[in-house]
């Protein structure tokens, strides 16, 4: 029997198999396209809020200064870096939608190296604050400037490090901005005091300076930089205690362990001359274990606890000496920088 072919019907065309490469192509696709959908929504959720800004020297600190700054009320407040500003009292902020506001410096925090301004205006978008503390390593974040107001400057990258330290300076004082976010999100001439942001479009840090080739610092926005922030807006300034020790964590040996309930503590390296510590009896080789009944490990915990509501008011130290636990009262001072 034959069977007749019409070869005037076309042939039904069921396709050849998919090709492989092809379909992780389109699988590779996916999370880029994904990746780059988040950076751009941060991008254009936030960047309306960030301003560059552009300050008078005083004489005797140099010509013009510049860098970034964050909206953060619909007023005019705005959060920078306290270096941005350093001996300026009047500029301008210049907004993504090209409006340029005068503005002057409501107070500046430089052991924090954070700063308050304020512009002349209203219904300005405000940003939303974060929280730092809830960072992760390698958790996408966006850096976010407006250098010399040519338009907000967006580079991605991830939190490459966590408890970074950050030495600040005064003319009387020194002082450690301890979990600094360290982020390989490049960080560009005129970023500082811009927003670093996290995937939820939330400020999660200050950008304060260049860590390195393709590492960027960041001061976090967390509890302690919000109440600097709340004073710097409404006292012009953030008054902080101290006790006049120099230290940093110590670990206890096993066989104290269980006898102070405490694996580790600040150990004193030094007593300064003159200082509350010096008044309340510390000596160098003490450990400090707890500030009025709160655990203390390293000097970061220390400085939380060493804000104004601390000057003038006796607070219980709960110290190792020689192997045993003894109480100190003590009455820190106001820092004096």
């Amino acid at each position: 029997m034959t069977v007749r072919q019409d070869t005037d019907r076309p042939s039904r065309d069921f396709g050849s198999p998919p090709d492989p490469k092809s379909r992780l192509g389109q699988e590779e696709e996916a999370p880029l396209d994904a990746y780059s959908r988040i950076v751009v929504h941060v991008a254009e959720t936030v960047s309306p809020s960030v301003a560059s800004l552009r300050v008078g020297r005083s004489s005797g600190r140099g010509g013009e200064g510049a860098g970034s700054a964050v909206v953060i009320t619909p007023d005019g407040f705005l959060v920078t870096s306290a270096h941005v500003v350093t001996g300026a009292h009047r500029g301008t902020a210049v907004l993504t939608d090209g409006r340029e506001l005068t503005l002057e410096v409501v107070g500046t925090d430089p052991l924090s190296d954070l700063a308050v301004v304020r512009a002349r205006g209203d219904d300005l978008t405000a940003a939303t604050l974060g929280d730092a503390d809830r960072l992760r390593v390698g958790q996408l974040v966006v850096a976010i400037g407006n250098p010399l107001g040519l338009g907000g400057t967006v580079t991605a990258g991830v939190v490459s490090a966590l408890g970074r330290s950050l030495p600040t300076r005064t003319d009387g004082a020194t002082r450690i901005v301890e979990n600094v976010v360290q982020t390989d999100a490049a960080l560009n001439p005129g970023n500082s005091g811009g927003a670093l942001v996290d995937s939820r479009g939330e400020v999660v840090g200050i950008n304060t300076a260049v860590a390195g080739v393709g590492l960027g610092l960041a001061v976090p926005v967390n509890a302690t930089t919000r109440r600097i922030i709340g004073a710097l807006m409404t006292e012009g300034r953030f008054r902080r205690a101290y006790l006049g020790i120099a230290g940093g964590y110590r670990a206890l040996p096993p066989r104290l362990v269980d006898k102070v309930g405490r694996t580790a503590g600040i150990g004193v390296a030094e007593v300064m001359e003159r200082s509350p510590a010096e008044r309340a009896g510390l000596r160098a080789k003490d450990v400090i274990l707890e500030v009025d009944g709160r655990p203390v490990e390293n000097a970061g915990d220390l400085q939380q606890l060493m804000i104004g509501d601390a000057i003038g008011r006796r607070i219980e130290l709960r110290v190792l000496r020689d192997d045993q636990v003894v109480i100190v009262l003590a009455t820190p001072a106001e820092l004096v920088e």
